[in-house]
C-alpha cells in the first residue's frame, strides 16, 4: 500500500510519519481486503492541528475522515478512529449483503465546475454563470446500496453516479430529515 503524508505549512517529522504508516496500516488491515493507497493530510487552524485521512480501497470506494485536536499525535488518533468506524460499518454492510464485488468499480470521466457566488443585488450582464474552475471528475458505476455506502463513507451530501442496473445517471443525496434520497430518471420516464 502506498502512503503519502504530507504537511501544510508545517513539517512532518519522520517519527509522525511513522507513527501513522504503523497505526492507519491496522485498522485498514483490520477491516479492508486490499487497499490501494492512503493519503494523509496534516494542517494549523488557528490552536489546533486538523488532520484530514483518505483511503482508497480497491472496490473502488473511498473512505475519508477529518479531525482536529491540540496535539498532532491527538488529532491523527481522533482521525483514525473514525476511519476504524467508517471502515467497520463498510465491512458490516458488505458482510450483511452477502455480495462481494469481484470487479472494481468502472469509472467514467466528466467535467465538474465550481460557479461563482452571485454578488446580491446586482443583475448579472448576462444569463451564464462565470466559471471560477474546471476540474476532472469521476463518476464511479455503483449498485443504488454501494453508492448510499461510498457517500456514508465519504461524509458527502450528495453522490452522482452511474447505476450498474439502468446504466443511467443517477443521484442519491441526505435529505433534511435524515433519510437518503436517490433520483433515477430513467424510472421516471
Amino acid at each position: 500500500m502506498r502512503y503519502q503524508i504530507t504537511g501544510k505549512q508545517i513539517d512532518i517529522g519522520e517519527a509522525l510519519q511513522t507513527h501513522v504508516k504503523t497505526e492507519l496500516g491496522g485498522v485498514i488491515e483490520k477491516y479492508a481486503g486490499r487497499p490501494t493507497d492512503a493519503q494523509v493530510t496534516f494542517s494549523k487552524s488557528a490552536h489546533e492541528f486538523v488532520c484530514e485521512s483518505t483511503v482508497h480501497l480497491s472496490t473502488g470506494l473511498t473512505a475519508t475522515a477529518k479531525a482536529k485536536a491540540t496535539e498532532i499525535y491527538a488529532a491523527f488518533d481522533a482521525a483514525s478512529e473514525k476511519m476504524e468506524k467508517q471502515l467497520r460499518r463498510y465491512k458490516r454492510r458488505l458482510k450483511n449483503h452477502h455480495q462481494e464485488r469481484s470487479q472494481p468499480v468502472e469509472l467514467s470521466g466528466a467535467s465538474s465546475y465550481i460557479l461563482a457566488a452571485e454578488s446580491e443585488g446586482d443583475e448579472p450582464d448576462t444569463l451564464a454563470p462565470m466559471i471560477v474552475a474546471e476540474m476532472e471528475t469521476k463518476i464511479p458505476s455503483l449498485s443504488v446500496g454501494e453508492a448510499v455506502m461510498q457517500m456514508e463513507l465519504a461524509g458527502a451530501p450528495v453522490l452522482v453516479f452511474k447505476n450498474e442496473k439502468g446504466g443511467g445517471v443517477n443521484v442519491v443525496y441526505r435529505r433534511d430529515d435524515g433519510n437518503v434520497g436517490w433520483i433515477d430518471p430513467a424510472a421516471s420516464t
